[in-house]
């Protein structure tokens, strides 16, 4: 099974990068958002792979970081989630977005990718949502905030202050991470006032 690819640039596709590994070119499957990161031709370049073995075909699937990899695998054991589901995903959020997107239920932006219905958003909200915090990645510290928000469970000012950074048109997810941060500075006893404030500050870096 091949786990990684360390070689250069050959071409570069619509769903597809070529990889030339010592003078042998692998065909890689990639998200967008890893195509749109790989460097020119004939540039250095390292994948994370997932390798695809069927009776028929042996499919190589390319990822810029081990945590992509790791979600693509996650993704496909919810019901009605391929491999083609799994990379317009991936293509549309980034692991931290898709986090905190499960973390918050929140289905319309998980239904954002290409042959993902209302359905299938659903399905991948609640069976993923206890493995959301663990893969995270760089945004792992306000997941667990960003659940609380999405069960109802986080303090009265922490809510208010997030539903606030949504009025002035933040994204939900934006938001709960502002004030996340706000909570963090500020202590758990911070008023609403003050997350609004913090937030805004966070936001405006």
């Amino acid at each position: 099974m091949i786990g990684k690819l360390k070689g250069t640039v050959d071409e570069i596709g619509e769903d597809h990068c070529v990889i030339d590994v010592h003078g042998v070119g692998y065909v890689a499957f990639c998200p967008a958002r890893t195509l749109a990161g790989l460097p020119g031709a004939g540039e250095a370049v390292v994948l994370h792979i997932e390798t695809h073995v069927r009776e028929d075909m042996i499919r190589l699937y390319g990822f810029a970081t081990a945590l992509e990899r790791e979600w693509f695998r996650l993704l496909q054991n919810v019901q009605g989630v391929g491999a083609k589901v799994a990379l317009a995903v991936l293509s549309t959020l980034a692991p931290a977005e898709l986090a905190n997107a499960i973390a918050l239920r929140d289905i319309a932006m998980v239904s954002r990718a290409p042959g993902v219905g209302k359905k299938v958003a659903e399905r991948i909200v609640t069976e993923l949502k206890a493995r959301a915090p663990a893969l995270a990645g760089e945004a792992s510290a306000t997941i667990g905030f960003a659940q609380e928000l999405g069960e109802g469970a986080a303090p009265a000012p922490a809510a208010d202050a997030v539903s606030a950074l949504v009025n002035l048109g933040y994204a939900r997810d934006v938001a709960a991470n502002a004030v996340a941060a706000a909570m963090k500075a500020a202590g758990e006893g911070a008023d609403s006032a003050k997350l609004i404030r913090l937030g805004l500050k966070e936001l405006a870096r």
